[in-house]
């Protein structure tokens, strides 16, 4: 119960440094990053919480103009993992997810708004067929430049709600009607990595 997306997101503003180029490609750090989610249930008593444990993301990211930076996101829908191993396999069915025929949920951005310290992303978010054009404000929590100086570690953070019934997402059990929210939040914490960074 819970969807998701999904997506996910990101690229970030932050301060100039002699040491990087214009445009720099990171790659997620997988181990470090995190596509959680919460969906409210029983007329919100409680809350079903999950992730998914597959994912990959390019980010370009252009220190000079943050406008110009560009994410793209890609989730294995199947890796849904909210702990209990028979509700996983029923949300890949075509209940919720519908694995078979939509393996992917991506996001795709397409322009960032910076006002002042404000970072918004804006982007396609495709899931089970249906894509849709969302927007989400994000934060970067910090930014580290390694000891010889040849990579650079970013990470950003984001929340995001979306409801799920606008992707063909409406399973609700039967002899409890609305046990199910259709609200979604997602929650990103994402750590990436750059290729080398030219001096």
């Amino acid at each position: 119960m819970k969807v998701i997306l999904s997506v996910m997101i990101l690229s970030g503003f932050f301060f100039a440094s002699p040491m990087l180029t214009n445009a720099i490609k990171f790659r997620i750090d997988t181990n470090h990053s995190n596509i959680g989610f919460a969906v409210p249930i029983a007329g919100g008593l409680s809350e079903v919480h999950g992730k998914f444990s597959k994912f990959r993301m390019d980010l370009v990211y252009n220190e000079d103009d943050i406008t110009k930076s560009k994410v793209n996101v890609v989730i294995d829908a199947s890796s849904i993992d909210t702990g209990i191993d028979g509700r996983d396999r029923h949300l890949q069915t075509a209940d919720f997810f519908d694995v078979a025929n939509h393996p992917n949920i991506t996001f795709k951005s397409k322009r960032i708004i910076k006002e002042g310290e404000k970072l918004t992303l804006i982007g396609d978010f495709s899931m089970r067929g249906v894509t849709k054009e969302i927007s989400f404000p994000f934060s970067i929590k910090g930014k580290e430049l390694n000891k010889t100086k040849t990579h650079v570690t970013m990470g950003f953070f984001a929340t995001l709600k979306i409801d799920r019934t606008e992707y063909g997402v409406n399973y609700q059990h039967k002899s409890v009607p609305n046990f199910i929210g259709n609200e979604v939040e997602v929650r990103l914490n994402i750590m990436t990595r750059s290729a080398r960074v030219q001096k």
